[in-house]
C-alpha cells in the first residue's frame, strides 16, 4: 500500500477503467439505397405509355396512310404476255399501302396466267411493287393448223397461235397432249435433248406410244427414236450422223433407227 492509501492494483485498475471509458470511434453508417419515389415511377410509366402510343400511331399511319402507298407496279420478264396483262391479273390498286399488299396472293393470281411458269412479287420501297415473271418456253405445238397450242417441256399447253410456230418449236402429233400423258412427256423428253440447231431441222414428231417416237426431218428423213430412255445419247449420235452427212462423209439415209443408240441402223 502507498502513502496515499491506494494500492498498486487500484492504480492499474483505475487506468484500465479510464481507457475503457474513452469514447470509441463512431461507426460510419452504410449508405441506404434510395428507393424510387412514387412520382418517379409514375413518370416512367407515363413515358413508356407515350412511347407505345407513338409506335402504334406510326404503324397505323403506315398501314393506312398515303406516304408508303403503291404508285407504280413494275413488271419484269414479260414477253409473250404483256405487262398490262400481268398488272391486270395482279389486281393491285394504285394508292394501296405497301404494307397491305399481300405478295403471296398477288403471286397466286399472276401464276394463273397460262404463259407464266414462275412469278415473284416484291415490295419496292417506298412506292412500288415489282412483279418478276418467268415465261414458259415452247418446245412443241399441238392441234390443228389455224388454232394450235404451244407446249412447254412440262407438257403444259399454255398459248394459242394461229400462224407458224416460233423457230425450234416442233409440231407434235399425239393423241392426248398434256402433262399427264406418258406419250406426250416421252416425246418432249426427246425433243428437249436435241440441240437447238437439230430441232430447227425437224418438220414434225409423231408419237404412237411412249416407246414409239418418230421424228421427221425437213428433208424427209425418218428418225426412229424409240422410247425416251437414253435420249441424251441418242441426241449426241444423231447430231454426229447429221454432221457427217452434211460434210458428205456419210451417205444420206432415208431412215435412221436410233432406238438402240449403240447399234444405229441406217436404211
Amino acid at each position: 500500500m502507498s502513502r496515499t492509501g491506494t494500492t498498486t492494483r487500484d492504480r492499474i485498475g483505475g487506468r484500465r477503467r479510464t481507457q475503457d471509458r474513452r469514447p470509441s470511434t463512431p461507426a460510419t453508417p452504410r449508405a441506404r439505397r434510395s428507393r424510387p419515389r412514387p412520382s418517379s415511377r409514375r413518370r416512367r410509366a407515363l413515358r413508356l405509355a407515350a412511347a407505345v402510343l407513338l409506335l402504334a400511331a406510326a404503324l397505323w399511319f403506315l398501314w393506312t396512310g398515303p406516304v408508303l402507298a403503291v404508285g407504280t407496279v413494275q413488271v419484269d420478264g414479260a414477253g409473250s404476255v404483256s405487262a398490262e396483262e400481268v398488272r391486270k391479273a395482279a389486281g393491285i390498286e394504285a394508292g394501296t399501302p405497301l404494307l397491305r399488299v399481300d405478295v403471296r396472293d398477288v403471286e397466286a393470281r399472276v401464276a394463273q396466267l397460262p404463259q407464266v411458269a414462275a412469278v415473284e412479287v416484291t415490295r419496292g420501297w417506298p412506292r412500288s411493287v415489282v412483279i418478276t415473271v418467268v415465261e414458259r418456253i415452247p418446245v412443241a405445238v399441238v392441234g390443228q393448223v389455224g388454232r394450235r397450242s404451244l407446249v412447254d417441256a412440262d407438257g403444259v399447253l399454255f398459248d394459242t397461235i394461229t400462224g407458224a410456230p416460233p423457230p425450234g418449236v416442233v409440231p407434235l402429233d399425239v393423241a392426248d397432249p398434256g402433262p399427264d400423258d406418258p406419250a406426250t412427256m416421252a416425246a418432249l423428253q426427246a425433243l428437249v435433248a436435241l440441240p437447238e440447231e437439230v430441232r430447227d431441222g425437224i418438220d414434225g414428231a409423231t408419237v404412237a406410244g411412249p416407246e414409239d417416237i418418230t421424228l421427221t426431218l425437213t428433208d424427209g428423213t425418218l428418225v426412229r427414236w424409240g422410247g425416251p430412255a437414253e435420249s441424251g445419247k441418242k441426241a449426241t449420235v444423231l447430231t454426229a450422223l447429221l454432221d457427217r452427212m452434211a460434210d458428205e462423209d456419210l451417205e444420206p439415209a432415208g431412215t435412221i433407227d436410233l432406238s438402240t443408240p449403240d447399234a444405229v441402223v441406217l436404211r
